[in-house]
């Protein structure tokens, strides 16, 4: 009689989420940007080289995060550099002006995000069988995305409230402290746990090579795209409702709530379809996100609408991918895949919004979106095209059988 396939702790998993979620507050302040940099009298294009000056240093936290883990564990690794967070979080607040010394902050930035980016995943994944994977994928990346969301949220109440947005950097770099302390806290209690996957963490070019030449490639290039969308609306999502009138927390509101929610509840059911199918209909779903946001939205309503398609289509793709570039990964390489992933995501949500705030600043927000959509398009097709792909390979076996 086979056996039962093992579950992991539920208070375990319940407060590793719970301190991703606090981490995450950092970065999702950092969608505040343009509106504190503006404040100061800097533009979007001002925002967007502090935001993308973390895309340098999310390189070095690649290729140093694997070797952090095999060293110090992943959970510990994490905490320490979740105290470059919290350092990131009060210099935004603290910093004068908008010049290099935000450039630094944003270097912290990356550097923290990045090794929690990267190794949040390989916890995952060495916690729960190949089976497992998408669904505690999607817990995880469901309670990041509730603290990226969170992090404008607070700016707004703050406003709100008759504070200055530098409250809601402040609240944030609280949060990531109480995040830092339970992840070291956590260490132990993991290490504690049975492991599926005792795999080495730390990449090479010869583990790289093998994973890029795989089919676990498509996945990696696709997560770098949806990352260029999701970066270049959120970083700029102040600006865009200023334009229009509108008040930014609803879209905020809109794309955390459909983002939980979705994974929460039909995550399940999605992960145990044909990952093909799904990332091709909900890649198309993002991309009729942005039609939304650039032709259609013009009140409160369709906003929210538009925030919701997104958040449902961006939020349960990545799920969807992330599962794959595991288990499409070749033997004994899945958390050098999973570190690639994270690296293909940080040069789409870090590199784009720096061209994109140049493009606002240039010509105009409207020119941005169409960007946006072109990136969005490039995406799907990828998604089409492997499902196509695939019928026709199936096709050939079933007439040569």
């Amino acid at each position: 009689m086979p056996s039962a396939t093992p579950q992991v702790s539920s208070r375990l998993f319940g407060l590793f989420c719970l301190a991703s979620y606090l981490l995450s507050l950092s970065y999702g302040s950092t969608f505040l940007l343009s509106l504190l940099i503006g404040s100061r009298g800097g533009n979007e294009h001002d925002a967007g080289s502090v935001i993308s000056a973390a895309m340098l240093s999310t390189f070095a936290a690649v290729i140093v995060s694997g070797h952090l883990s095999d060293l110090l564990g992943a959970a510990r690794s994490i905490a320490l550099f979740g105290i470059l967070l919290v350092a990131a979080s009060l210099g935004f607040a603290l910093a004068p002006g908008f010049g290099n010394l935000l450039l630094f902050f944003g270097l912290l930035l990356g550097l923290g995000w990045g090794v929690f980016y990267t190794l949040g995943p390989i916890i995952v994944a060495s916690l729960v069988t190949p089976a497992q994977r998408a669904k505690y994928f999607a817990l995880l990346s469901g309670s990041m995305m509730t603290g990226i969301g969170s992090g404008p949220l607070l700016g707004r109440a703050a406003s709100a409230l008759g504070y200055p947005v530098t409250a809601a950097f402040y609240l944030a770099a609280l949060a990531s402290l109480i995040g830092v302390l339970l992840f070291w806290r956590l260490d132990s209690q993991l290490k504690k746990a049975p492991a599926h996957s005792a795999a080495v963490s730390r990449i090479s070019w010869r583990a790289a090579a093998q994973v890029l030449s795989s089919r676990a490639v498509f996945p990696i290039i696709m997560v770098g795209l949806g990352g260029c969308v999701f970066g270049g609306l959120s970083s700029f999502q102040t600006s865009y409702a200023a334009a229009r009138s509108l008040d930014y927390s609803l879209f905020f509101l809109g794309f955390m709530s459909a983002a939980i929610s979705s994974r929460m509840l039909i995550a399940g059911f999605v992960v145990k379809r044909d990952p093909f199918r799904a990332s091709c209909l909900l890649s198309g779903l993002m991309m009729g996100s942005i039609l939304m946001f650039g032709f259609v939205v013009d009140d409160g309503f369709s906003y929210v609408l538009a925030a919701v398609m997104l958040g449902v289509g961006y939020g349960l793709t990545y799920s969807v991918i992330n599962g794959m570039a595991a288990n499409e990964a070749p033997n004994g390489t899945t958390a050098q895949s999973l570190l690639l992933f994270s690296l293909s995501y940080f040069i789409g949500v870090f590199g784009f919004p720096l061209l994109a705030g140049k493009i606002i600043v240039e010509h105009g927000m409207a020119t941005l979106l169409l960007t946006v959509l072109a990136v969005a398009v490039l995406n799907w097709l990828i998604s089409v095209g492997r499902l196509v792909w695939r019928r026709a390979v199936t096709h050939k076996a079933l007439q040569q059988a």
